[in-house]
């Protein structure tokens, strides 16, 4: 972040704590969402370095902050203005820059490799398993006869569900999971855990996407819902 004039380095630190937490922001004018104002959940922020008048930040917040307005609102507070001078993302999700991560130009050795040999040893290093991307999301364990179901676009019912993680809320994303680990779908909970297990019918989890190519597990179903 660069501010627009002098400023002090501790007035700084103590404005920083005030846009942590539930935030208010309207889009900018260059943006690709309509520009209504919406809350947004600044999870940290911590001031690395100042330089003059350079500031450099680590911030963690949710999906769909805009770090550049984030920065403009910092330096109106401030009362000296400020824009956003460089951004570099360091973590998505699960995702992190660490050994994890590689480059396009292995990525396409990689695949020349097996493309043209057929040996999958090198794409396999490279390449996660999707189920990585769920890491971080609540699980549900599902019976097999129900997978099929959902691979087809059925909502899951409490009498498809085997296991499931506690502290799911109602609204929160999860992951729909077989009971060899593999994903299967994304949904948002329509129960708590709790009311998973003790209900003896009822819709658990509306779905946003799957994952999962149907004819993957045997067909063993009929209905909307499993």
């Amino acid at each position: 972040m660069r501010m627009h004039g002098d400023f002090k380095g501790e007035e700084l630190r103590r404005i920083v704590k005030e846009f942590t937490g539930p935030i208010y922001q309207r889009p900018p004018l260059r943006s690709a969402v309509k520009r209504m104002v919406r809350v947004r959940r600044v999870y940290y922020i911590e001031i690395l370095e100042i330089q003059d008048r350079d500031v450099l930040m680590r911030i963690g917040v949710e999906a769909g902050t805009y770090i550049r307005k984030l920065c403009h609102d910092i330096g109106e507070v401030m009362g000296c203005g400020a824009h956003m001078a460089e951004l570099r993302r360091t973590r998505a999700g699960p995702f992190k820059e660490d050994e994890s991560l590689t480059d396009m130009y292995r990525l396409l050795d990689a695949f020349t490799i097996w493309r043209e040999k057929g040996d999958e040893k090198y794409i396999r290093e490279l390449l996660l398993p999707v189920e990585t991307g769920v890491a971080h999301l609540p699980k549900i364990i599902i019976k097999d006869g129900a997978v099929d179901a959902i691979c087809h676009g059925a909502m899951l019912s409490v009498k498809g569900i085997l296991r499931v993680e506690t502290g799911i809320k109602k609204g929160d994303t999860v992951a729909i999971m077989t009971q060899k680990g593999e994903l299967v779908a994304m949904g948002k909970a329509l129960m708590r855990s709790e009311e998973m297990v003790s209900s003896r019918q009822g819709l658990a989890v509306a779905h946003m996407k799957v994952i999962m190519k149907p004819g993957t597990y045997p067909r063993m179903w009929k209905g909307r819902s499993v």
